[in-house]
């Protein structure tokens, strides 16, 4: 269940992403923030320990936010629009340095 709960601006058009293999939906003009937090009840887990994470400053500037691609590349979710089809994960690729 998701932190965030939508109580307008529910008409936009419906956009689908994949967090963590799961297939959910959010609308067209969320960040990959909001989306991920009203599906998920944190963005990620911290590199340093067991705690979850949820984006800080949001605005960019903290480094708090940062998500994985399945690709490997990483995004900062509070500035990056959600695209049709992204494909996030919520803890670091197996394969990244």
């Amino acid at each position: 269940m998701g932190r965030l709960v939508r109580l307008t601006e529910t008409d936009r058009a419906p956009l689908r992403f994949v967090l963590d293999g799961a297939e959910h939906r959010a609308l067209a003009g969320d960040t990959v923030l909001s989306a991920v937090l009203s599906v998920a009840p944190a963005l990620r887990r911290s590199e340093f320990g067991p705690e979850a994470r949820a984006g800080f400053c949001l605005m960019g500037a903290c480094q708090d936010c940062w998500i994985w691609q399945e690709d490997g590349s990483r995004l900062r979710a509070c500035s990056t629009p959600l695209v049709e089809g992204m494909r996030l994960l919520s803890d670091i690729p197996g394969d990244w340095p």
